[in-house]
């Protein structure tokens, strides 16, 4: 990792096409570099100068989580589905024929998981917004077309479908001004979170014609915070730093909170690895000058950061440098779920280690947390009541956020399993369903679901 801040550091990427010409692909083995591209025909890669230059440990990447983060590895894929790809790729070279099986798996990946084009697609006018989603009372998610793509994408990402050339699997939007009708008319929505892809690998030229409705004193909307899901801190600082357009980007983001709208990054960081760069910092401390806020998330991932150290450290670290904890997730039912999840019950055990090493201004993290179908679903613990007259052991649950907002803080009861990864493997203790099920039901019948 370097010791020092290269102002002059330019953006470069890499991707299936050329990621034999990094320079460092060869401390990888010839099968190694083979396997990175059957996987990369079927899940998106791409990696930037920047992680490969200052935070990827060449010298041990075997072990290396971020390398472990944004390269392919042949697990990823079940070894059937690795075969067949491995097999169209030794006989032809025609693309649509490769695509065609690339995309035969791709559809076996639950691409678009907890009913995101089925439920959360707003319409106004009978117009579908197919750049929005509206799951949750208080926020709206916009996709803006220019954002749907990320400076390196990671291997364990829920979005990945955003990034594999299927239409149909993508959400974005061109235009703001359905957008800020809909806001008008949605009176209850306090936040908009800009995500995608990334927002951050949009040019401020671009950027700004997003942000600028807000600035009009009449956009007579309830927005209060504008956030903004971003990896750009972990994965290119210089995005806030020395980039052309850096201090435009600081500048814009001043105007809007001194106009009276919180400015929260949601800064996505996976391990404490990616805190430690000279540019990192500077990007941060540019960032918390200019007012905005920055909330930290992410998934626990197997191999990356399934270690409570890991997590207290990462914590500590980012409280120290002014952000605030935000999230931990439990992975996604999509994509890779098989290689990178760890068991709920582990999960929680880690989360609960990593919480009760920490001070008091670390533990404003909240989780794990599965966001399924009904809403975000926090593991508080593992536990016994008495079920039946004898005492029992059982997951203790409850939502943070729910479709239906009255959902949320209600304890719920699930049956113990250890082999429990996800919300659809757990079963009531108490009953025969859980106490949102019923009008969950009628949600998906009213959006065409099955139930």
């Amino acid at each position: 990792m370097s010791d020092e801040f290269d102002f002059q550091k330019k953006y470069k990427a890499f991707s299936l096409n050329n990621f034999r010409k990094i320079p460092q692909i060869s401390n990888l083995s010839e099968q190694e570099q083979h396997e990175i591209e059957v996987v990369g025909n079927v899940l998106p890669f791409k990696v930037n100068n920047y992680v490969i230059d200052e935070l990827i440990d060449w010298v041990n990447y075997k072990t290396d989580p971020i390398f472990h983060l944004t390269f392919p590895k042949r697990e990823m894929l079940e070894e059937k589905d690795f075969i067949k790809m491995e097999s169209v790729l030794a006989e032809t070279s025609d693309k649509e024929t490769i695509k065609k099986q690339a995309d035969e798996i791709r559809y076996s990946l639950n691409p678009h998981p907890a009913g995101q084009m089925e439920m959360n697609v707003p319409e106004i006018d009978g117009v579908k917004l197919t750049g929005v989603q509206h799951k949750y009372r208080e926020t709206v998610l916009f996709f803006p077309s220019s954002g749907q793509t990320c400076h390196s994408y990671c291997t364990f990402c829920f979005r990945w479908a955003q990034f594999v050339g299927l239409d149909e699997l993508k959400f974005a939007a061109r235009e703001t001004e359905l957008l800020m009708r809909y806001l008008q008319e949605h009176q209850e929505v306090t936040d908009i979170l800009f995500t995608g892809g990334d927002p951050m690998i949009m040019s401020f030229k671009v950027f700004k014609q997003y942000l600028d409705p807000f600035l009009d004193g009449n956009h007579n909307t309830n927005v209060q915070t504008i956030r903004i899901g971003t990896k750009s801190l972990g994965f290119w600082p210089y995005k806030f730093i020395n980039d052309k357009d850096a201090d435009e980007f600081l500048d814009l983001f001043k105007r809007v909170i001194d106009s009276g709208i919180n400015i929260s990054i949601m800064a996505h960081f996976n391990h404490y690895m990616e805190l430690r760069t000279p540019a990192v910092k500077e990007a941060v401390k540019r960032l918390l000058a200019a007012g905005v806020q920055i909330r930290t998330q992410s998934p626990l991932i197997k191999g990356i950061n399934d270690d409570s150290e890991v997590w207290s450290t990462m914590w500590r670290e980012q409280v120290n440098m002014g952000m605030i904890p935000y999230y931990m997730f439990v992975e996604r039912d999509t994509g890779a779920k098989h290689y990178f999840e760890v068991p709920l019950e582990k999960t929680w055990e880690i989360f609960q280690k990593a919480y009760t090493s920490v001070s008091g201004v670390c533990r404003t993290v909240r989780g794990p947390s599965m966001s399924c179908t009904p809403g975000k679903v926090q593991i508080l613990g593992v536990t016994e009541i008495p079920i039946n007259g004898k005492m029992e052991k059982v997951f203790s649950l409850q939502m943070i956020q729910g479709r239906n907002p009255d959902w949320a803080s209600r304890p719920f009861f699930a049956k113990y399993d250890p082999e429990a990864y996800w919300m659809h493997d757990l079963k009531p203790a108490f009953g025969d369903s859980f106490f949102f099920e019923e009008e969950m039901n009628l949600i998906k019948e009213e959006a065409g679901m099955e139930v």
